[in-house]
């Protein structure tokens, strides 16, 4: 964990899902915010205890870039009882384009924060590009609709998601940034 300044933390843990031969990376980057009243955690896996434990006297908050970074979401949704905020999940018809896998293989859509949306635990909120979230979070396109860059302009933090990610392709910054 590196502090990058005044209450903005950095850290990469390795994704428990990740096997040899995925196109994404072994580790993955999660941040969080201390503002004073609220700690906010984005993408969050593996969280230092040292962040935590500013849990007990903060709002704590879960910030997702993407619907596929749950990753340890539902475990401090469980024990915080926090609000998590997130770019919706795929629908079946886009993970069929997306994928070119066929319908029965899709089943009922993305599995994507399933547990979170059911309604029965947890509070969630969508948002989208284009949206500024209560805690001054504002959201921007970044390499797919629902993979979102994120701006938080009172400490200058950029969280950029999935989008600056090389996935075996050499770095590709989609059309979706433009003007952003």
């Amino acid at each position: 964990m590196r502090e990058l300044r005044a209450g903005l933390w950095y850290w990469q843990a390795p994704h428990p899902d990740w096997t040899p031969g995925e196109r994404w990376p072994r580790e993955v980057s999660s941040y969080a915010i201390d503002d004073g009243a609220r700690l906010l955690l984005f993408d969050p896996l593996a969280v230092p205890n040292e962040i935590l434990q500013l849990a007990g006297d903060r709002e704590a908050v879960v910030v997702l870039t993407a619907p596929w970074h749950e990753r340890d979401t539902q475990s401090l949704v469980e024990r915080l009882s926090i609000r998590v905020f997130t770019p919706p999940p795929d629908t079946a018809d886009a993970l069929i384009q997306k994928y070119g896998i066929t319908p029965d293989e899709v089943a009922r859509g993305s599995p994507d924060l399933a547990w979170l949306l059911a309604g029965d635990r947890g509070d969630a909120h969508l948002y989208s590009a284009g949206d500024r979230l209560p805690m001054g979070v504002d959201a921007f396109l970044g390499r797919e609709h629902n993979d979102l860059v994120l701006w938080i302009e009172r400490i200058g933090a950029v969280i950029p998601g999935d989008t600056l990610v090389d996935f075996g392709r050499g770095l590709e910054i989609t059309s979706g940034c433009e003007g952003a």
